[in-house]
């Protein structure tokens, strides 16, 4: 099993919950500390010997200062010189897939062959963003997903003319280091979407659910996927799950708690944030279900542990549910994200992960 670290470059500064949320007290000062911390714990994740490193794409709110992943790939291939780079992802129905492609193209290259292309839907406030509707997302992406492909390997010129996109010349430069292209990954949280990764033959990723839900989800895209002529690999299952470690079970418990203290974990501040979302558009049916459905229990800790929405305690108590998620989800990569932002703890746990906790992972 494979380990990446997930950043969300959150705001470390006080700020009010929901969806836009108002930035009266936003300080740049914070903005430019919390930037330079993210760097920090990725280059230090790359030190102590991860797989990957991760981040994704979010807007209006101070659970994640990154609306451009790409650019944070591009800051990352200055600091991080062996992990991969994975773009989990960038929301491709209410971007230009196009210039994804491109970019995707030009990250690989700067990179030698170290994307890894997450190619997803996002949460329906994300569609707000930049006033996409949102019952056109699985149109919009599944129609972007393929063109971007088509960019990525077609070395003639082509053209494009489809329902959402049309371009009258495409070839780009540069291309992907990798052949035929980065790999890449989608979620499959839903039926129609396990359907899709099948078809297409991509790897497949979950997050902002439970354990439970991501083994039905996997098996159905499983057994879809043989129905089409091919067999998954470990590998081609991503997790994403929270995470601290400390020396000692209390120790982890503790600083969790004292996390929790001095503002919201970054789980609840995202399902803030579609909750708002979703509510403010009005937008209901399969995928507001799909959405709501998928959102991290609030509940006590030991509730979480046991939904599999996180790992919490020393390296052994945290390997031993690391051993649970393998054997119940077969993922091969864990994408594991910081629940507690608590300075020099926060450091040595990515210390813990790497020496004494990602060396067993690689073991399962």
């Amino acid at each position: 099993m494979l380990g990446a670290l997930f950043c969300t470059s959150r705001y470390m500064g006080a700020a009010p919950e929901g969806w836009p949320v108002v930035a009266d007290d936003y300080s740049s000062e914070v903005a430019v500390e919390s930037m330079a911390k993210t760097l920090d714990q990725f280059a230090l994740a790359d030190q102590v010997g991860f797989d990957w490193v991760s981040v994704a794409e979010h807007h209006f709110a101070p659970f994640s200062l990154n609306p451009n992943p790409m650019v944070m790939a591009g800051a990352l291939t200055q600091v991080v010189k062996n992990a991969k780079i994975a773009l989990l992802g960038p929301d491709i129905p209410i971007l230009n897939p196009l210039r994804v492609a491109e970019e995707f193209a030009m990250l690989d290259t700067m990179t030698n062959g170290r994307v890894v292309a997450g190619l997803m839907r996002g949460t329906p406030n994300e569609y707000m963003t930049y006033n996409i509707n949102p019952a056109e997302s699985r149109g919009r992406f599944m129609e972007a997903l393929e063109l971007i492909r088509m960019a990525w390997t077609e070395t003639q010129p082509f053209g494009w003319q489809g329902r959402y996109y049309e371009y009258r010349s495409v070839c780009i430069w540069p291309r992907p280091v990798q052949d035929p292209h980065p790999p890449i990954y989608v979620s499959a949280s839903s039926p129609e979407s396990g359907d899709f990764a099948a078809k297409n033959k991509l790897g497949i990723g979950f997050a902002f659910t439970t354990l439970p839900r991501a083994v039905k989800a996997a098996d159905y895209w499983r057994e879809k996927s043989r129905t089409q002529g091919w067999d998954p690999d470990p590998e081609h299952v991503i997790y994403r799950i929270g995470v601290h470690v400390a020396k000692t079970d209390a120790q982890a418990g503790e600083d969790l708690a004292a996390g929790m203290r001095q503002r919201r974990t970054g789980v609840s501040m995202a399902n803030a944030a579609v909750e708002s979302a979703v509510d403010a558009a009005g937008y209901y049916g399969r995928d507001h279900d799909e959405q709501r459905g998928r959102l991290l229990s609030r509940g006590k800790l030991e509730e979480r542990i046991e939904a599999g929405q996180i790992l919490v305690g020393s390296p052994a108590t945290v390997i031993k549910q690391i051993e649970r998620v393998k054997k119940e989800l077969n993922a091969g990569v864990l994408d594991l994200t910081l629940a507690a932002q608590l300075g020099d703890k926060t450091l040595k746990c990515i210390e813990l992960l790497g020496t004494q906790v990602l060396p067993r992972m690689h073991e399962m």
